[in-house]
């Protein structure tokens, strides 16, 4: 990936790194305010020799520097841990041990003692017990044998204060920190479900797949669960939508002045059948004559979304009992002519691939500018892509963030498979977003006589 990439991952998915920055600054901010809160106190020992001419005196000093590092480790030791212990009285060695800890400052001849506990009087106190103690042991380890001055001696230059703030925890550094790693988590954790998410997000994924143009973007709006022949005639960025896929339809297989259209997806749930209704009304209002046929004979909506008569249908013509007229509803106050479902039959396929349905799709042609076919999913059946043989091609909806880039691209090759040809690609439920002029998301859809995006003929400039 790129640093672009990067970027664009995080433009998409910025709730998952807003999402991962709060959630560590709120880990780091329980634990900030319900922690004991810890003081520190310190002491300095200076180290010197009693030497006093010149020379002895800046040997004495190499002697004591070297001194120094070995009294902070005196500081760690259980000996005198146990002698503090006894001073305090009522602490344990081992406490101690991990409450204090030692340094010698560089180049100098100064051991710094630091104790910390919960109690800042008692951190005071425990420092300067163990700067004392130090300085008496000390003395007996650098007095020799048989003398009674020590070669070495540690001299207490501070003692140890009451702390007046805790040393831990550090609120604004605590949760600087945590807002850094909760950054690094979370960009981390967009670039990770970006590289292992696979699903169609737009048209730089679907050109990946194939060559064919995307017709149009469906965006996620409320009035998709409004009735078609109400919303597709205000000026609703859901009707702008389906307006802009009729112009782009314009575009697909010029050559042919009546369509047959087969609108499909991969699989079940994409809003195929809400496509093909809205894209079927949406052509009425041109002024060309169309006509609606659910194919779907396994899971017919059609009649339930337009409240329409779904006792006969595409069933009762292909088994021949009624003519097409026969069974053709118009739809509401449009001029769309609709044929249902009908009852569901035991052999749907054998009833798409009889020369019955060849027939009636030959006689549709004739008498309609357009007929859309709602057909069934391409991945469970192969209904969609025989059907789409016997069509001028196939419109494929795709589910933006849910169909995956393997469903779409096997869902092409079995079009191909049969000799179908992919006309175009709807995307549905694309995210909306608002436009930069701040006029709403329905200024953002492309212009009314922009082509399709990927090809499909030259744009008409305004």
């Amino acid at each position: 990936m790129e640093l672009q990439d990067y970027w664009r991952t995080v433009r998409r998915r910025w709730r998952l790194v807003l999402g991962s920055v709060l959630v560590v600054l709120a880990v780091a901010a329980v634990w900030t305010w319900t922690v004991t809160p810890l003081y520190s106190s310190t002491t300095r020992i200076f180290v010197s020799t009693s030497q006093t001419d010149e020379n002895s005196a800046y040997t004495g000093n190499l002697f004591a520097t070297q001194r120094v590092a070995s009294y902070a480790d005196l500081v760690t030791s259980n000996q005198l841990a146990e002698r503090v212990a006894t001073e305090l009285g009522d602490a344990e060695p081992m406490d101690l041990r991990e409450q204090v800890t030692a340094s010698a400052v560089p180049e100098t001849v100064l051991l710094e003692i630091a104790a910390t506990d919960p109690d800042r009087e008692r951190a005071r106190d425990i420092a300067q017990a163990y700067a004392e103690q130090l300085q008496l042991l000390v003395e007996e380890l650098e007095t020799p044998r048989g003398e009674t001055t020590a070669v070495v001696k540690a001299t207490l230059i501070d003692d140890a204060q009451i702390p007046a703030s805790p040393v831990s925890p550090q609120p604004l550094r605590n949760l600087a920190l945590a807002g850094v790693l909760g950054l690094l988590l979370g960009v981390g954790l967009a670039v990770a479900r970006e590289l292992l998410d696979t699903s169609v997000k737009g048209a730089d994924d679907i050109a990946e797949i194939t060559t064919a143009p995307v017709l149009g973007n469906i965006f996620q709006d409320n009035d998709a669960k409004r009735a078609p022949h109400e919303v597709l005639f205000t000026a609703t960025p859901w009707a702008e939508a389906f307006r802009v896929l009729r112009t782009n339809m314009q575009y697909v297989d010029v050559d042919h002045d009546q369509k047959v259209l087969v609108v499909t997806s991969s699989l079940p749930g994409e809003g195929k059948s809400t496509t093909a209704v809205n894209l079927a009304v949406t052509l009425t209002q041109a002024g060309q004559k169309v006509a609606l046929v659910e194919c779907d004979l396994r899971r017919p909506l059609i009649a339930d979304r337009l409240e329409l008569d779904g006792s006969i249908g595409t069933t009762s013509v292909l088994i021949g009992k009624v003519s097409a007229d026969d069974v053709m509803q118009p739809y509401a106050d449009t001029t769309l002519d609709v044929m249902v479902c009908g009852q569901i039959p035991p052999n749907p396929s054998e009833l798409l691939q009889s020369q019955a349905m060849e027939a009636m799709l030959e006689d549709l042609r004739s008498r309609y500018d357009v007929v859309v076919l709602d057909a069934p999913p391409l991945l469970p059946v192969t209904d969609a892509a025989l059907l789409a043989t016997r069509a001028d091609g196939a419109v494929v909806v795709v589910s933006h963030g849910r169909t995956t880039r393997d469903q779409l691209s096997t869902a092409i090759e079995r079009l191909g498979s049969v000799g179908a040809t992919t006309l175009g690609l709807v995307v549905n439920q694309t995210p909306a977003k608002k436009s930069a002029s701040g006029y709403g998301y329905g200024y953002g859809y492309a212009p009314l006589d922009e082509p399709p995006q990927g090809g499909g003929g030259k744009r008409r400039r305004r």
